[in-house]
């Protein structure tokens, strides 16, 4: 049973659809600033959405909105219309910051005064985001919130998949969402992670990431529905694997077998070989480690004459909706048969054995990969496919 991938949503940085997002990477446009949306003295620049749609707003809920906003153009690129309650529709998404550190303000108004107003509270219950959608949805199927770190959009994306295959549902949103916030701000910033530039994946003098914020989603369904539905496909969600190599808290494992098990597990969910991949979008944090770490996988996987770049450089480290924003890259990259500058590459470091590509590059095959690498030796990998 295959697949079909037949809506991608986006909000990111780099745009407000995908049609934005497609521009502003093709040019090279990279939004990154100062921090806007909350007062802090740390210097690093971020990658905001800015002016994020007024329908879309909603006080407390900056997670949930940019999940909405992706999820209203990945419904409508499907020709579908909520309520989906005629469907058996299942909804997993990635987050790890989601909706659910907006409690900050009740902590903080305790502290002072030994009680506080529990809207705060409310909006913490209210901002699960799977929940949320499927609720807005009246969706009758499984609906789950994956929390995995880094990798939780391209995990949820392959849970969905499984639902899918196992035919517990016939159409599955599926994706991820993450708001910039003080906490994750201040931890990386702990961490000596973060760059005081804009972001460099792979390039020589590296020095950390840019933190970013938006939603990527995919409506997926089963390709017998989906021709009854609409007709002929044109992409599809071959694969998916995981593996967690435990190594370290928050580094990966320097040999990279977690991340090579994760992506030949992908590869084999979907029946492919290395030579039938076309390009792989790469997690490509622009941290020492993780580059360093994730290129020497993809050079013994792929060979040193594969493609790969990260996007990040367009829209930061938008952290449990990176895998997802990369995954609908990944697709809208297969359907217009390019994919764009790794942005901030300038020099190639001796430590990785290939190289990004440094233009807006044509691509020809049927087949890419995108990965994902997070704190806790998570793995993860998915494969599209263009019909």
């Amino acid at each position: 049973m295959k697949i079909v991938i037949s809506g991608i949503g986006i909000i990111s940085a780099a745009g407000f659809n995908l049609e934005q997002n497609l521009e502003a990477i093709k040019n090279g446009k990279r939004n990154g600033a100062p921090v806007s949306i909350f007062s802090t003295i740390l210097p690093y620049p971020v990658f905001e959405v800015k002016s994020l749609p007024e329908k879309y707003a909603k006080e407390g809920m900056r997670t949930r909105s940019l999940a909405f906003a992706a999820l209203k153009e990945a419904l409508d690129d499907a020709g579908l219309q909520a309520p989906l309650s005629g469907f058996r529709t299942g909804v997993c998404l990635g987050t790890t910051v989601a909706s659910q550190l907006n409690d900050i303000s009740f902590y903080t108004e305790f502290r002072k005064s030994g009680s506080a107003d529990l809207k705060p509270v409310d909006l913490f219950l209210k901002g699960n985001l799977a929940e949320s959608v499927a609720c807005s949805l009246n969706a009758s199927g499984p609906s789950i919130t994956v929390v995995n770190a880094c990798s939780s959009g391209t995990d949820a994306i392959g849970i969905a998949l499984s639902w899918l295959k196992a035919g517990f549902c016939d159409i599955a949103i599926a994706g991820g969402a993450d708001e910039i916030n003080r906490v994750p701000l201040c931890g990386f910033g702990s961490l000596g992670i973060l760059s005081n530039s804009l972001c460099a994946p792979f390039d020589k003098n590296r020095s950390g990431l840019n933190l970013g914020e938006g939603a990527g989603i995919l409506i997926i369904e089963r390709e017998d529905f989906y021709i009854k539905r609409c007709g002929k496909p044109s992409l599809y969600l071959s694969g998916y694997g995981s593996f967690a190599d435990a190594y370290h808290l928050t580094a990966p494992r320097p040999d990279g077998t977690g991340l090579e098990s994760a992506i030949r597990k992908a590869l084999s969910d979907a029946k492919v070989v290395p030579e039938d991949i076309c390009f792989v979008n790469a997690h490509g944090t622009g941290t020492l480690d993780n580059d360093r770490v994730e290129g020497s996988v993809l050079s013994r996987v792929f060979g040193d004459k594969i493609k790969f770049l990260s996007t990040k450089g367009y829209t930061g480290h938008t952290l449990g909706g990176a895998g997802s924003i990369e995954a609908v890259y990944t697709a809208a990259a297969l359907k217009e048969g390019w994919i764009p500058s790794n942005a901030g590459f300038e020099c190639k470091d001796d430590d990785i054995p290939i190289t990004p590509v440094t233009a807006n590059t044509p691509i020809n095959g049927c087949f890419a990969v995108s990965t994902s690498l997070a704190f806790g030796g998570n793995n993860a990998a998915i494969v599209i496919e263009r019909a």
